[in-house]
């Protein structure tokens, strides 16, 4: 009688590992069976994380990005950006929102984030909202993440299916801030290479970077290409010649680098397929988004061509590829923590 018991509790949980490990299968498209270098498949997070613990998390991320965004649209392209900031740089785990402290050196201070990055006050209200109604549950990285997809659906982007289940870093890292994060006016072989590093792929790159259909950039962050393109005081040959007229008297040679420029400018706050139509058109404003069509790749130039004809092949692409930049060393289990204030570890509150 004992072993048959012994039997049938074996059987049980077989059955329930087995059936567990098609719970969460990976994310259909092309990037199926494909993760990120020294990662193992996404069903280490899950979309149902928090399914017990704080049901109502995205409801109160989403209920307080209305508000900002409706106050500041600009914000959503801002908030999205700070997921890119923080994967890009020893994984997607919250470390682009730790503050300086005499243990950290932030993130914040790097040459692509300093004057650039923002939107930390609208992750501070999320965040103090997610502790009220559940204290020591919801991480900053999930944050980060939730407010991510929150923003691209209210610009009327697609939604995905978000895995959650990270935890916070107790570390912030400058210098690799400052060597992973790819500059604007990157060349497509140094992007390719940048995203590479990540164990993303050419589709990745030209999916991700349609992010840029919405939200702004500093003239500092392509004056270059009006004016001095291949250091011969000449603009860059691949600008349309009345948006370079348009982009000349927005940014002068000298002074005016804090003005802002829309990214996209048929449709601003809109998530839409514009941008690479746009570029098609030799009116990508950054160096990083023109060359994904002058940069003489095949394939990236084609994919460029087809998401511009194709808007909801870029949506199913960038959906597969956002997931799988949001999987990019997630620290789970009992590594690093649960912030309660984003800004500092928990030690130091």
């Amino acid at each position: 009688m004992a072993s048959t018991k012994i039997v049938l509790g074996a059987i049980f949980i077989a059955s329930f590992y087995l059936s567990a490990s098609f719970a969460f299968p990976p994310a259909p498209g092309h990037h199926e069976g494909a993760y990120p270098v020294g990662n193992g498949p996404i069903s280490g997070l899950s979309p149902d994380y928090y399914k017990f613990t704080c049901s109502q998390a995205d409801e109160i991320v989403v209920s307080i990005l209305k508000k900002a965004i409706a106050k500041e649209p600009r914000i959503a392209a801002s908030l999205l950006r700070l997921l890119f900031h923080d994967c890009f740089v020893q994984g997607c785990d919250a470390s682009v929102l730790l503050d300086d402290t005499e243990e950290v050196v932030s993130e914040k201070n790097a040459i692509p984030n300093k004057n650039s990055i923002r939107g930390f006050e609208v992750i501070d209200e999320i965040k103090a909202a997610l502790e009220e109604a559940c204290p020591h549950t919801v991480s900053c990285a999930d944050t980060i993440a939730l407010a991510a997809r929150g923003s691209t659906v209210l610009s009327g982007g697609p939604y995905w299916e978000l895995p959650l289940g990270r935890r916070d870093s107790k570390t912030a890292n400058m210098k690799l801030a400052n060597k992973n994060l790819p500059p604007p006016n990157a060349t497509l072989h140094r992007l390719i290479k940048f995203f590479q590093r990540q164990g993303l792929d050419k589709v990745d790159l030209v999916a991700l970077s349609g992010s840029h259909t919405i939200g702004k950039a500093r003239c500092v962050s392509f004056k270059q290409r009006l004016y001095d393109q291949h250091r011969d005081n000449r603009p860059d040959i691949t600008l349309e010649k009345s948006f370079y007229h348009t982009l000349a008297s927005a940014c002068p040679r000298t002074g005016g680098d804090n003005n802002i420029r829309s990214l996209d400018f048929v449709s601003p706050s809109k998530f839409d397929n514009s941008y690479y139509k746009l570029i098609l058109e030799g009116r990508g404003l950054l160096n990083s988004d023109e060359v994904l069509w002058t940069g003489k790749d095949p394939q990236i130039a084609e994919l460029v061509k087809s998401y511009a004809e194709n808007e909801p092949l870029f949506f199913e692409h960038y959906v597969n590829s956002i997931i799988k930049m949001g999987n990019i060393n997630p620290l789970m289990g009992y590594n690093g923590e649960i912030r309660k204030n984003c800004r500092r570890v928990n030690q130091e509150i």
